[in-house]
């Protein structure tokens, strides 16, 4: 399986090295109280969360004014739960997928980068479209269409996906006119997977996007972007169009894919706006052992562009509910026109 360049490689072990150690820094300032867990949280971020000035931007966020806001909620003898509570409304104010607190009880999390948007899938049309006659490769579905369009279904990156996978996928798709690549509710997983597949569809080195890291504490302390690059898939490669089907549900990796996709050649991105998650997490403890997972490299498309909030696709389409009650998938069959 190909993975990042060396270069790269070897730059991100050395972040991960520095955000670690400051993290534990961090930890060892406060006591395991209400207060003290309270502080170690929004310090953290404060110090490590890499999206203050994006989230200010788009609609006001003043991490200082959410902590004088969350911090009078806290009481000396206060449960863990009630502790947990008023911790995971404060993350919230971040409105970020990537950001996590961990108890042994409970989880916070934000889901309203998707669930506040239209589904645009159904798994039940969408096995019309497969059958049951599909194959199945490191987690990805596929088949060819009865109008000779190939159709793969990626449904999320969790999965390593290695040269004979998609060499024995693209063999049998060959025949094909064109690709629909569809990742609608992807989620996201292993980066890597989504570079790997990405370099299928094209034959030259091209940046795929770049990323930045924390150089300090500070809200705009950041080194400067370095390029992600893809590096042509040595084994079979798609040379025909592609059409790459997103809907708000794609996240993370698969927000990522997106934005390696559109550097690449002949590919059209039709659907809705992707999901966003573009920040690469990382992980610290609060002193009472909770965990706490957050954004914190800040990742760009090739023109610079921050994709943390979303991508656009090329070519805009919802799903009709008029077609969903015929058992037509809008999307796939406004690719299928697309690439006849």
């Amino acid at each position: 399986m190909k993975l990042f360049t060396i270069q790269f490689s070897r730059w991100l072990i050395v972040l991960i090295t520095l955000l670690s150690t400051g993290a534990c820094v961090t930890e060892d300032t406060f006591d395991n109280s209400p207060d003290g867990n309270f502080e170690a949280l929004w310090t953290i971020l404060d110090e490590h969360y890499c999206f203050f000035n994006e989230k200010a931007n788009e609609y006001g966020l003043d991490w200082n004014e959410v902590h004088d806001y969350y911090s009078q909620m806290l009481v000396p003898n206060m449960s863990s739960e009630e502790l947990f509570e008023v911790c995971a409304y404060m993350l919230r104010e971040l409105r970020d997928g990537h950001v996590n607190l961990s108890s042994s009880f409970n989880v916070a999390r934000f889901w309203d980068w998707y669930e506040l948007y239209p589904a645009n899938f159904s798994d039940s049309i969408q096995r019309l479209y497969l059958g049951t006659d599909y194959y199945i490769t490191s987690g990805m579905k596929y088949k060819i269409l009865d109008d000779n369009i190939g159709y793969v279904y990626c449904g999320s990156f969790d999965h390593g996906i290695g040269d004979g996978n998609l060499n024995s996928m693209f063999a049998r798709l060959a025949i094909c006119n064109g690709l629909i690549l569809d990742i609608r509710n992807n989620e996201g997983g292993l980066l890597t997977s989504a570079q790997t597949l990405a370099e299928c569809f094209t034959n030259e080195k091209v940046i795929g996007g770049y990323i930045s890291h924390k150089t300090g504490t500070g809200h705009s302390d950041f080194s400067s972007p370095k390029p992600i690059e893809l590096t042509p898939f040595e084994g079979i490669r798609w040379q025909k169009p592609v059409v790459v089907i997103t809907n708000r549900r794609c996240y993370s990796a698969a927000n990522s894919f997106v934005t390696y996709m559109k550097a690449c050649p002949n590919v059209t991105i039709l659907g809705a706006r992707t999901g966003g998650g573009g920040g690469l997490p990382f992980s610290s403890e609060l002193p009472n052992g909770w965990g706490v997972r957050f954004s914190a490299c800040p990742m760009f498309d090739k023109d610079m562009k921050p994709v943390e909030f979303g991508i656009e696709p090329d070519v805009p389409v919802q799903m009709t509910f008029t077609d969903m009650a015929r058992n037509v998938d809008t999307m796939i069959e406004a690719a299928r026109a697309l690439l006849r």
